[in-house]
């Protein structure tokens, strides 16, 4: 676990139409763009555990705070799965990338999908992780969303990542999430995000159902049989939509395969990103 010990010297910058994007930056080679999913203190931060195995198989690793997210600007109006979309189109573009892989968790698949729908050139290869999208009803823990103190953040934070890091080093993961939180105009921004996110309208509007048949794409999808957040026959959906699709399905993992068991999945995603739906 020394990258987390280092992960500050791998964050970078960059000026977007909405103001400054942190993204955390690993390897050479073709680029993947991590996508994480919702959460106050989500970010680029997210994919501490994934960052460097998959450098490692040769990738350029891009993990970005989606705009709305981690450490960078906020817009002040009532955004979610458009704005994003067009926002990774916008990070590509700054970085001068015509294309990548995209690897998206959650929240991040469904807008993963939609943007290998809408932008079909700019995805090499699809990784969707317990992706949602297919269906629209909104969660019980984003619509009761209430801000944590530090010390409830601190104490549900370190309990998920026990097991996987030391003591030691989940606390200092956890204090590096916080960051996010305490970013200027987190909170209200967060919520603003929310309110155009969970309403039925805009969840009905992108839903992925009649898009997925039309992404042609090299997909694996991820998921967790015991998935309490997007049930796995979302998975089995997603897979019979897909028309060049690899469904792969971990046992005894919940919505977190990335966090859960690390190894395994970064062994896959980098496998299948270098060589494709074969090498699965």
């Amino acid at each position: 676990m020394a990258f987390l010990k280092d992960a500050l010297k791998y964050e970078k910058t960059v000026e977007l139409s909405h103001g400054t994007t942190r993204y955390i930056e690993m390897g050479d080679g073709p680029p993947v763009i991590l996508l994480h999913g919702p959460g106050l203190t989500a970010g680029a931060n997210t994919w501490l555990l994934n960052i460097e195995p998959l450098a490692a198989f040769g990738l350029r690793v891009l993990a970005v705070d989606e705009v709305g997210f981690g450490l960078g600007g906020r817009l002040e109006l009532p955004f979610s799965f458009g704005y994003i979309v067009d926002f990774v189109r916008e990070f590509q573009d700054a970085l001068d990338l015509e294309s990548s892989h995209v690897v998206g968790w959650s929240g991040g698949g469904w807008e993963a999908a939609l943007l290998a729908y809408e932008s079909p050139q700019r995805v090499d290869r699809l990784v969707l992780v317990a992706a949602g999208g297919t269906q629209t009803r909104p969660l019980s823990q984003m619509v009761e969303f209430k801000p944590p103190t530090y010390e409830e953040h601190m104490a549900e934070t370190t309990a998920r990542y026990d097991g996987l890091v030391s003591s030691e080093e989940a606390t200092e993961w956890a204090n590096f999430d916080w960051r996010n939180a305490e970013a200027p105009d987190a909170v209200a921004g967060h919520q603003r995000l929310l309110s155009h996110m969970l309403h039925p309208e805009t969840r009905n509007r992108y839903s992925t159902v009649r898009r997925l048949p039309k992404v042609k794409h090299e997909t694996l999808i991820v998921w967790g049989d015991n998935d309490r957040v997007n049930n796995v026959a979302m998975g089995n959906e997603i897979d019979e939509l897909m028309p060049n699709s690899k469904l792969v399905i971990f046992e005894g993992v919940d919505h977190g395969p990335p966090l859960e068991v690390p190894d395994k999945f970064n062994d896959l995603v980098g496998r299948f990103l270098v060589g494709g739906l074969p090498a699965v």
